[in-house]
């Protein structure tokens, strides 16, 4: 039996056992609340590079979180030795920081009547009974068929296959007590094409919760090479305002800018360019952004947020107007208001598309550009300035030309995400943030 899947038999037990000491603990201790996570997971993972073995490892690792308050004073330890000294100095530990620590009114524990009451069953756990001889084979696979694509695939920086799965447990001093396990397996390959000053890299990888779900290795390791390939003789472009077309794995991202300009943390400490938007319009129109935190097997799903508050569909954009903030209990107190059962981020946040696919998106440009890589972090979450450098396709009459590098992509967030245009069905539901391709109507993009 695999490591694994003895975990998935006999940890729930243990992590609870450990749990309810720490709890009872705080309590003997004269805690006024506190809560606790456990947490045990094990994985195996394999790179190859050239054929050769880079890296294999087995992994197990353990931990337990636990937080306390006293007196709305607030203090937090953790160990990875699971046993039960260890723990009982943990609680002690985070006992003595909270007599320390300053008052805090918003401190504390989720409301109770928000705890997850029933638990439901998300599909999230599949093993796979992987050993280290067969995922040796997979990424010697995976890369092979990417250098056997064409000779100009000059080099690699490897395949690597992984197998991962948790179990996580949360309780607190409300009663609550919940846990599930998750896996999270995947195939990665990244190589490059070229010689000398005209070399390009790009990768591609598979992740699912699920292995039978995962691309297959020569098909990774093949996308893999594509990718690298086409950039090859990329060129500079003028300096011009134009059309922007992000693929899905770079359209995720400019939700994320979107995510945390409504965090509640960004909020009531007025870090936000969107400050004070709730009930205003964001988006286009037929712009619709909601939480599905229990689709089965996402790599989103999850029953309850970090605090143990019950997770439920969240329409957090609404014919382009946002509705709703993304709030913990603490930030939710900040504002006046109640949390979002986002502790711990965003559950499988989705997108409507618009209907065309990526080729239907680059018709209706006709003219610009398509950004495949990003790179820096020139985001201001305040003043919603972004500028960040870029690489991608010259687009003419609705069909790529060549590619691009060396420019710099830049606008205001908020000006980005009105500009929409369009929304791809090429959805990627590798993440917490599921969508197609993005089509913003113009951006100033930066070249010669």
């Amino acid at each position: 039996m695999s490591t694994l899947a003895k975990q998935k038999q006999f940890d729930t037990e243990r992590l609870t056992r450990l749990a309810e000491l720490a709890l009872n603990e705080a309590k003997r201790q004269g805690m006024d609340q506190a809560e606790v996570g456990v947490s045990n997971s094990s994985g195996l993972s394999v790179t190859v590079r050239l054929g050769d073995i880079e890296t294999l490892e087995h992994y197990r690792d353990q931990s337990l979180g636990l937080t306390v308050y006293k007196d709305k004073r607030k203090g937090s330890a953790s160990t990875s030795d699971l046993s039960e000294t260890a723990v009982r100095e943990a609680v002690r530990a985070a006992c003595s920081i909270a007599g320390f620590t300053a008052q805090d009114e918003y401190a504390g524990l989720a409301d109770a009547a928000l705890m997850a009451r029933n638990i439901p069953d998300l599909d999230l756990y599949h093993v796979w009974e992987l050993q280290a001889d067969k995922a040796i084979e997979l990424a010697q696979a995976c890369e092979g068929a990417a250098r056997d694509v064409d000779k100009q695939i000059s080099n690699s920086e490897g395949a690597t296959v992984v197998a991962f799965g948790a179990a996580n447990l949360y309780a607190n001093t409300h009663g609550f007590i919940g846990g599930y396990s998750g896996t999270r397996h995947s195939i990665s390959c990244s190589v490059i094409a070229g010689e000398g000053e005209h070399m390009q890299r790009d990768y591609w990888y598979t992740t699912d919760r699920n292995p039978q779900k995962l691309q297959a290795p020569d098909a990774v390791g093949r996308e893999a090479a594509k990718r690298a390939l086409r950039r090859l003789n990329a060129r500079k472009i003028p300096t011009a305002q134009l059309p922007v077309l992000f693929v899905p794995e770079m359209a995720r991202g400019l939700l994320g800018n979107f995510v945390s300009a409504i965090r509640g943390g960004a909020l009531y400490r007025k870090a936000s360019f969107l400050l004070d938007h709730k009930g205003k319009p964001v988006f286009p129109e037929f712009i619709d952004l909601v939480e599905q935190p229990h689709l089965p097997g996402a790599l989103g799903s999850a029953p309850f947020d970090n605090e143990g508050v019950a997770t439920r569909e969240h329409a957090i954009v609404s014919k382009g107007v946002l509705q709703d903030y993304v709030l913990d209990a603490y930030s939710a107190r900040r504002l006046g208001t109640q949390t979002t059962g986002n502790a711990g981020g965003v559950h499988n946040l989705s997108i409507n598309s618009t209907g065309q696919d990526q080729q239907g998106l680059i018709k209706q440009m006709e003219r610009g550009l398509l950004v495949t890589e990003m790179m820096g972090h020139g985001v201001n979450n305040v003043t919603g300035d972004y500028s960040r450098g870029a690489s991608g396709f010259w687009v003419e009459n609705g069909e790529v030309q060549y590619p691009v590098q060396e420019i710099t992509i830049a606008g205001t967030l908020k000006k980005m995400f009105m500009g929409i245009v369009g929304v791809g069905n090429d959805i990627d539901v590798r993440g917490n943030i599921r969508c197609g391709s993005i089509l913003v109507d113009s951006m100033t993009v930066a070249g010669d």
